[in-house]
């Protein structure tokens, strides 16, 4: 199945320029863009993945990770092939770079009610755009959006924060939560590792954050690529002056054999999460967390004022001692959102 895209423009002699996201990459007649996912026929930029879906779970929201945002429930969580990102890092490399390889998109078509109906049938208060770039799939995403907006089912967007002004300003009367990677506070690593910049990530950053959109950050630390503590300092002190100290950052663990192409580097040592986690609190931030670490208590959620352990975590699983979102000691606001 393809879609025509959104926001191309047409060049002449049959050129397109796509402006789903910041590459804004030029296609040549019966080319693809750098996602794999866009192709260029005849002078007109059609969807590959158009309602074919990769992959399709009823997840825990703290998967996402989310751990403010309907602590305790699930969501379905859903992709299409696709990324315009080519991270050596990346534990889903198979499904999203699959389409710069392969002359056919794979994925069993789904309609966009067909994700409503999964939501519905499981009970599931969110739906999540995950586990690929969702930017790659807006066609199929903001369709399935407004159903669910229409059904009042909560929609969460998982992403590289790398699409473009007109992409975020479509999905943002849609989206209730966004976790976004600020993979590195170095460009030179964004250029090297992603195949992009960090400047658009940090637009977007603040963007989000000024439409009141619930915001999270995740870092994956990747032991001597990203792992200073100038770098983290920086990654920490942006976020508590550009999107506000009750934004929560997940650091996580690197994991070599899940990795696409960074196998030769080591997993990250425990003592350099937990590194950073000082960091993050050294900086002001309220909210920092550990992934990839289970049963750490740096999983936990603390209360900002008293230090009282609000919300247990291990794995997946937690326990809410809190009190309808505000601390059971001191009754502190613990910016949760409970629905």
């Amino acid at each position: 199945m393809i879609k025509e895209a959104l926001f191309y423009e047409k060049l002449g002699n049959e050129l397109v320029r796509c402006n789903i996201c910041r590459h804004c990459c030029v296609i040549g007649k019966n080319r693809r863009g750098i996602c794999g996912a866009k192709i260029n026929k005849d002078g007109i930029l059609y969807s590959l993945n158009y309602g074919r879906v990769i992959s399709c779970n009823i997840d825990p929201i703290e998967k996402k990770p989310l751990f403010h945002f309907l602590p305790g429930t699930t969501t379905v969580s859903f992709a299409s092939a696709g990324c315009n990102f080519i991270c050596q890092n990346c534990q889903n490399w198979e499904i999203s770079q699959s389409p710069k390889s392969e002359k056919n998109i794979p994925g069993k078509i789904l309609p966009p009610e067909k994700i409503i109906e999964v939501a519905l049938e499981n009970n599931a208060p969110s739906i999540s755009y995950t586990y690929t770039e969702p930017t790659v799939f807006i066609e199929y995403a903001l369709d399935v959006m407004r159903l669910a907006k229409n059904q009042a089912i909560k929609n969460v967007w998982v992403s590289n924060g790398y699409l473009s002004e007109k992409s975020l300003k479509a999905i943002s009367p849609f989206i209730d939560a966004a976790n976004i990677d600020l993979k590195s506070f170095d460009d030179n690593f964004y250029r090297k590792y992603c195949g992009a910049l960090i400047r658009p990530v940090l637009d977007n950053l603040v963007e989000i954050k000024n439409k009141k959109i619930w915001l999270e950050i995740t870092t994956l630390i990747i032991p001597s690529l990203n792992d200073s503590e100038k770098i983290l300092r920086q990654t920490a002190k942006f976020i508590r002056s550009n999107l506000g100290p009750e934004t929560p950052w997940h650091i996580s663990r690197f994991n070599k054999e899940i990795s696409w192409k960074l196998k030769n580097i080591p997993d990250t040592p425990i003592e350099t999460v937990k590194k950073a986690w000082e960091i993050g609190k050294e900086e002001g931030l309220k909210y920092v967390y550990s992934g990839n670490m289970p049963g750490h208590p740096t999983e936990d959620t603390y209360c900002p004022n008293c230090n009282a352990r609000t919300i247990e975590r291990t794995g997946y699983n937690i326990k809410r001692y809190d009190n309808n979102g505000r601390c059971q000691n001191c009754k502190k606001n613990l910016d949760l959102i409970l629905n």
